[in-house]
């Protein structure tokens, strides 16, 4: 079996694999809702439109730069209000832990359906996977559309950076803790449940989420298995056969709020696996 090798098996090298910050012009052309100048006609009278713009240069002024953006397909108008996902890293200090890097994630629209949202992330360079996270109240900070938004969103996002090490901690406990062939099927097959929850057969067997691509994915602590996992649900392409018996294959994983949904419920299943 061949593997990818790779350079970034210590926290010393990740130094230099942290994303290139995006320009506001850069972020225009991949989520044009962020610079969105007025709500959505369905929003209601108490509603408070901010455009994400003035978050995401209040975020650069308080040293966050935006390395991710994305929106979400309109299925009808031109997507001038759609949900678009951002993510930051910090400027002045590297949040990484071993192969990974810690980063705030920023979700919203201007249709009046949500609130800002902000997750703890966390950056996989050795598979570009970006990865939310969820610990219990940690990492996940609602800010509604009205009040001193964009002082509130910066400020939930600084008190995210400072509890970053609970992410870490955990993501050692992951590393430091083995699971059997037979559990690392169990966690394949809650991962297909998850990724396709109105199947009552998946179309792919758990041992395909299980496939080591490069030496990185070499072992069978809860960490390598989640993170093996992880990118194959969100990556696709894993051939199956559907319920009628046609070949096919797995499709990657695009809409933001499925992206989010699978995300948290993967990190979800390890951190069980580690008593958390």
């Amino acid at each position: 079996m061949t593997f990818v090798s790779s350079s970034l098996a210590s926290g010393s090298s990740l130094s230099h694999a942290a994303r290139t910050s995006l320009s506001l012009q850069e972020v225009r052309q991949r989520a044009p809702a962020v610079f969105a100048e007025r709500a959505a006609e369905t929003t209601g009278p108490r509603y408070v439109f901010i455009s994400t713009k003035d978050i995401v240069t209040a975020l650069m002024d308080a040293g966050f730069a935006p390395t991710y953006a994305v929106q979400a397909r309109a299925r009808v108008g031109t997507g001038e209000h759609g949900r678009h996902l951002l993510r930051f890293q910090p400027v002045r200090e590297t949040l990484s832990f071993d192969d990974v890097i810690g980063e705030i994630v920023l979700i919203n629209s201007h249709d009046g359906r949500g609130a800002y949202t902000l997750r703890a992330g966390l950056f996989r360079p050795i598979c570009l996977n970006g990865l939310l996270t969820t610990l219990g109240d940690f990492g996940l900070v609602h800010v509604s559309h009205r009040g001193n938004v964009v002082a509130n969103v910066v400020e939930a996002a600084q008190r995210i950076t400072q509890d970053f090490g609970r992410v870490g901690e955990a993501v050692q406990e992951m590393r430091a803790t083995e699971l059997t062939g037979g559990q690392q099927l169990d966690f394949a097959r809650e991962a297909l449940k998850l990724r396709f929850p109105e199947h009552s057969e998946p179309p792919v067997q758990p041992a395909q989420l299980l496939a080591q691509r490069r030496m990185a994915d070499v072992g069978d602590d809860v960490w390598r298995v989640f993170n093996r996992t992880q990118e194959a649900i969100l990556k696709g392409g894993l051939p199956g056969r559907t319920a009628q018996g046609r070949a096919m294959h797995t499709r990657g994983i695009r809409a933001i709020r499925e992206n989010v949904r699978l995300n948290t419920g993967l990190w979800d299943l390890a951190l069980r696996r580690i008593g958390r």
